[in-house]
């Protein structure tokens, strides 16, 4: 902040960005402490992992299934009775594929998973993803490997036989 003094005629024209740029740090600082508030929900769910795939979008409707039985619909709990009339609620009017992405945890009930599915199919979704973790790629070797491996077991027995 500029003092002017009684003898200086001058006028002071800076602008004093100071206030500002605290204000932003503390929005930030905030920003930082909340945000892993909001991931909460993925974090109680290990997903599968799976050898391949495609990315998934995030702007989609999101579907999650705790190892507990409990569901959350974009990250808000729901329970099983009301789950039908939430993912009607989310269903994106403009969007054509109407695409639902179910996130379940890798000891989730399978027939908690079956629940979802059919409530999205009665809310008018057509089509349903089921995310999982992707494998490392030293996970992805490892079962080639163990892939050629019985292959190779496989073709030894049947040429046993075969002679």
């Amino acid at each position: 902040m500029g003092i002017k003094s009684s003898g200086d005629k001058t006028i002071f024209s800076e602008i004093n960005i100071t206030p500002l740029t605290d204000i932003f740090l503390v929005l930030l600082i905030i920003m930082m402490v909340m945000a892993p508030m909001f991931q909460a929900v993925d974090q109680d769910i290990k997903l599968p992992t799976i050898n391949s795939g495609l990315s998934v979008e995030e702007n989609k409707v999101t579907v999650a299934v705790t190892q507990k039985g409990e569901y959350y619909v974009n990250s808000a709990p729901t329970k099983l009775k009301n789950l039908g009339k939430a993912l009607k609620a989310v269903l994106p009017k403009d969007d054509k594929e109407k695409i639902v992405i179910l996130k379940a945890d890798g000891d989730a009930k399978t027939s908690a998973i079956i629940k979802v599915m059919e409530e999205a199919s009665h809310a008018g979704y057509a089509k349903l993803t089921v995310a999982g973790e992707p494998l490392s790629p030293g996970q992805q070797e490892e079962l080639e490997k163990n892939s050629a491996k019985q292959d190779k077991k496989k073709n030894e027995k049947v040429n046993k036989k075969t002679t």
